[in-house]
């Protein structure tokens, strides 16, 4: 796979590309501007364009560019030149120690995999919930020109008097056009509520997306958190490791009871268990991260396994104030609303009435039928209107419908504020509380726990304490290193549950 490798800033491909050689010379034994283009891939140091199988490189700087030492040895023998000069060396390391401290933090970036916001991309461009809810918008978008769309004209045909079957020989023949119109208005009004669905529907979608988002990084903390934890489960198996070890010798020397040690083997086959149980559940989380990624089950993930914590920086009234400007579901709640004043509106107008215009040409074929002798062909209009006769029944009943529609949208837009507003505020305290919490293990804590660990082996070693004693420092270790991680996730998942309900990224 080492052909065909791209690199996005440069737009060139890399497979099967002859090599190019660019040579200008302003002073003996200079070379201002040079370029390379290998046959495998390479590696750019503005944008990471793939593995970096060999020497290959590309690099462009501001005026000038620099040869592989091979390349500048063969340019030499070309220039008539055996070997390279102290200044062109001297070039030629600065331009590979230039190459190398660009290239090292990209392979960093490489062999860490995939972190959170590379997942949210994936998970955007192949879930299938996305894709349906911007159908979905599509769909709505192409009904706007529906409303305003008059009706199709109905063309009819009447072939009359015939003496002996309505297809033969009739007396006159005519020709109808009809078309009907709504009262001037309404239709302006009916387009109107069909761009605030459409726009409804834009909205669903980009609450679809939030939420794919949300959970998309929901389950990528916790395969981290699952993750740690089995790996303190495994530091948790060491230690109880360690304390066996020595609970046998002592019991070998007499210096403990039997029980220590049946203790001792108790603990440990209980915390390897506790290691398993966490494996599976790491497991089961990165299946439910494939699903999101809509791929197979055990599609192996990549992942970056870092935990950053990064502290909440806004104000909670600012975030308050961005949730109710932005958030997908307030915003669909005055669309709603509006949309249903409009619906009030058309009610009212029911009782105006709509128009059929027909027009009638007709051919009379018996000279005897028609007005006159000399008249056999007549061209007529007609106009007709519907009457609000029943407007108690249908009318009435219409705008009442319609203005308690209009009271509910009205109220579950204020509901839907207040939720936000609250929500917001109570994420925000948790998350925040989270945070804090997650800070006092990890500095205070978790040191403090692993201290004691050692001090309590070594007391118990000595026979200074029991084994109650030690068992009671692993268990506070343990506690200690899980509580840390439980913080760091309800940190990590309160802030995520804080985006979704503003409907935004929180500001960096």
């Amino acid at each position: 796979m080492s052909d065909g490798r791209w690199c996005c800033s440069c737009a060139t491909s890399s497979r099967k590309r002859p090599r190019r050689r660019q040579v200008s010379k302003l002073d003996q034994g200079s070379v201002e501007s040079r370029e390379v283009r290998t046959q495998r891939s390479f590696f750019c140091p503005e944008h990471w364009c793939g593995a970096f199988p060999g020497p290959q490189i590309c690099v462009k700087s501001a005026g000038s560019a620099f040869l592989h030492p091979r390349q500048a040895c063969k340019l030499n023998r070309s220039s008539g030149t055996d070997s390279v000069g102290p200044m062109q060396m001297k070039r030629l390391t600065s331009a590979l120690v230039m190459v190398l401290v660009a290239l090292a933090p990209c392979c960093a970036k490489a062999a860490r995999g995939l972190d959170a916001e590379q997942l949210v991309r994936l998970a955007l461009t192949v879930n299938p919930r996305v894709r349906a809810a911007r159908a979905r918008y599509l769909a709505a978008v192409h009904s706007i020109k529906q409303a305003y769309a008059p009706n199709d004209p109905v063309f009819s045909f009447f072939n009359g008097d015939s003496p002996q079957n309505p297809l033969g020989s009739a007396s006159e023949q005519s020709f109808q056009l009809s078309e009907s119109f709504q009262f001037p208005g309404k239709a302006m009004l009916q387009t109107d509520v069909a761009r605030r669905n459409a726009e409804i529907a834009r909205l669903f979608y980009l609450a679809t997306v939030r939420d794919v988002r949300a959970a998309t990084e929901a389950a990528y903390y916790q395969i981290l958190l699952d993750g740690a934890l089995a790996q303190v489960s495994a530091e948790n198996v060491a230690n109880l490791q360690r304390v066996l070890k020595v609970t046998q010798v002592a019991y070998a020397a007499n210096q403990v009871t039997q029980a220590d040690f049946i203790n001792a083997e108790f603990d440990l086959a209980a915390a390897r268990q506790v290691e398993r149980e966490n494996r599976v559940a790491e497991a089961n989380d990165e299946t439910a991260l494939n699903q999101l990624l809509d791929r197979p089950p055990g599609t192996p993930l990549e992942l970056e396994r870092t935990l950053h914590l990064e502290p909440l920086t806004a104000r909670v009234d600012t975030l308050v104030s961005q949730a109710a400007a932005v958030r997908q579901e307030i915003l669909e709640a005055a669309l709603s609303a509006r949309n249903s004043k409009t619906a009030l509106q058309l009610a009212r107008m029911e009782y105006l009435p709509d128009f059929t215009a027909t027009y009638i040409y007709t051919h009379y074929l018996l000279q005897s039928a028609a007005p006159a002798p000399n008249r056999t062909q007549t061209h007529g209009f007609m106009i007709g209107f519907n009457l609000p006769v029943f407007f108690w029944l249908r009318q009435n009943e219409d705008v009442k419908q319609a203005a308690y529609s209009l009271a509910a949208a009205r109220a579950h837009l204020r509901s839907v504020r207040t939720q936000t507003a609250a929500l917001v505020t109570s994420l925000y305290r948790s998350t925040q509380f989270a945070y804090e919490t997650a800070g006092l293990y990890k500095e205070s804590l978790v040191p403090l726990s692993r201290q004691d660990i050692e001090v309590s082996l070594i007391a118990y070693q000595s026979g200074k304490v029991d084994y109650l004693a030690l068992a009671g420092a692993l268990r506070r270790g343990y506690n200690a290193n899980v509580s840390y991680l439980q913080a760091a996730n309800r940190f990590l998942a309160g802030r995520v549950a804080l985006e979704q309900a503003i409907g935004a990224p929180l500001p960096k």
